[in-house]
């Protein structure tokens, strides 16, 4: 496993049709804080957060995940994590340089093994942004993103062998194998994760609430204007967090979270869970039942977007 050159995921950039209502989606019922735009591009920001934004959204004839980015420490770790990926042979989207996007700061751009492109960066700078008093119902910061891949066991390995990541809980199916992987790149039980799906796609991203008080206010907010819900609310087993699960405008599957578990990495030991026990679903009974609806709707519309790099 080499060296880990990343430190935290900072945002996950989508591509939609309907710019204008994906963009009053995510500021008026979602709860993000629109920090700048341009023509066709909208950046959101959690009011809770130092990152500079964590959604972007763009306005494209097609739907699709336009990137995800991590943050690193520094720029001597941007540098060799692109050495790095250049000798495995990784195509490489830009060399590492100055990156055009609010807040400014160093990074590059590369595909993954899926073809989703990638974005690391470093010296970004801090936004301003203030304490999430209690009862507020917006989200603090982004949590984790969730991937949709057709060979998930390539994905996973793609993910520890080039950027570090380390596998920390399984979920299986007696019948169907090994389903979903949570990658951990810090403490936090996961910042990614790979489930099995006839195709690629965005599974979800994830949104940390303050607590648990206010991770249920704003469960019921969505409920009450009508947002469709997937699943929820409840808490998983593996990562022992909250979720509930929303679709967006445009389909994609969001959540949100509060208490995800930090490990002892120095402890830990990978455990696999059945996901057919209801438990491991959700440890309160609280949540509607996994099922092949529910699934369908988190295998999301197959994303365009593999080894096409997107134009900002």
């Amino acid at each position: 496993m080499p060296d880990r050159l990343i430190t935290h995921v900072r945002h996950i950039d989508l591509a939609v049709p309907d710019f204008d209502t994906q963009v009053a989606f995510y500021k008026d019922t979602w709860g993000l804080t629109e920090v700048a735009s341009d023509s066709g591009l909208s950046f959101l920001a959690c009011e809770g957060s130092p990152e500079q934004y964590a959604v972007r959204i763009r306005k494209d004839a097609a739907k699709r995940v336009d990137l995800v980015s991590f943050g690193a420490k520094d720029r001597a770790d941007v540098d060799a994590l692109a050495a790095q990926l250049g000798a495995s042979g990784v195509k490489l989207v830009s060399e590492p340089g100055a990156v055009d996007t609010p807040g400014g700061g160093y990074g590059f751009r590369f595909f993954d093994g899926d073809g989703r492109t990638v974005e690391v960066s470093t010296e970004v700078g801090l936004r301003e942004h203030r304490k999430i008093e209690a009862g507020e119902s917006i989200p603090v910061a982004l949590s984790h993103v969730v991937f949709n891949s057709p060979n998930p066991e390539s994905t996973v390995q793609w993910y520890v062998d080039n950027l570090g990541f380390t596998i920390t809980d399984q979920l299986i199916h007696p019948h169907m194998g090994e389903m979903m992987w949570f990658l951990r790149i810090s403490p936090q039980h996961h910042t990614i994760a790979i489930a099995r799906c006839p195709h690629h796609s965005l599974h979800h991203a994830s949104f940390e609430m303050r607590g648990i008080d206010e991770y249920m206010r704003g469960t019921g907010r969505l409920l009450r204007l009508g947002v469709e819900k997937i699943w929820g609310p409840g808490r998983h087993k593996a990562g022992n967090n909250t979720f509930s699960y929303f679709l967006d405008p445009a389909g994609n599957t969001v959540e949100y979270t509060t208490a995800m578990e930090d490990i002892d990495e120095d402890v830990w030991h990978p455990s696999k869970y059945d996901f057919t026990y209801p438990d491991v679903q959700d440890q309160w009974g609280t949540a509607n039942q996994m099922d092949e609806f529910v699934a369908k709707k988190s295998f999301n519309d197959p994303d365009p977007g593999l080894f096409v790099a997107p134009p900002v």
